[in-house]
């Protein structure tokens, strides 16, 4: 499950970063640098843009601290903030080239986007470097769409509106993700492949 999750803050720093102390914000930061990361990692897959979307993360987490009032977790509200940033930069013009939220439900250039270099169906992989590889095999939009559901736990509905698009593109992005990863590992690790199991998701 996601980082998120495990982080716990109490609630006094939490305050007193909204007041502006520095130690606080400080203790924010490295609470959940390390959470943000991964995230914009996994979303924007360059390790120099993650730097970029953690940093636009936190301006924004301290920018607009005086106006969390404690509606959710703390987590949550970063978290959202952080896919926020992510999402932004994948819609941006200079992600456009790759054309991942113009692609259509139906469009396989919307779940695949692999280079020559990532491990094909018959490559002999496992362990978390080959999980690695394996979601770069993904296009963004797929691999978005597997990290939100699969480990942050978002259900479709919430990543459809985070995409502009419909519950039925998010299920049709992730079951066809599965299958790639499903071809990648063989046989099928199921703790590195895990799906929720809920009808409500």
């Amino acid at each position: 499950m996601s980082h998120f999750h495990d982080i716990a803050l109490a609630p006094e720093t939490i305050a007193q970063a909204r007041e502006g102390d520095v130690s606080a914000r400080e203790a924010i930061y490295r609470a959940y640098a390390n959470a943000v990361y991964t995230l914009a990692r996994r979303l924007v897959s360059r390790p120099a843009v993650a730097e970029e979307m953690l940093q636009d993360t936190f301006v924004e987490v301290l920018r607009s601290l005086p106006s969390y009032r404690g509606d959710g977790s703390f987590s949550g509200w970063v978290r959202a903030i952080a896919v926020s940033k992510c999402l932004h930069y994948l819609r941006s013009p200079w992600h456009r080239r790759l054309r991942w939220l113009d692609a259509t439900a139906h469009d396989d250039a919307s779940v695949l986007d692999i280079p020559d270099s990532t491990p094909q169906p018959d490559a002999q992989v496992g362990g978390h470097a080959d999980l690695e590889r394996a979601l770069q095999a993904l296009a963004p939009t797929a691999r978005t769409v597997v990290w939100l559901h699969d480990v942050e736990g978002y259900t479709h509905a919430e990543i459809a509106r985070l995409l502009q698009r419909t519950p039925s593109f998010s299920k049709s992005q992730l079951a066809r993700a599965h299958e790639r990863l499903r071809a990648v590992f063989d046989p099928i690790d199921e703790a590195l492949i895990c799906t929720p199991i809920s009808t409500n998701c």
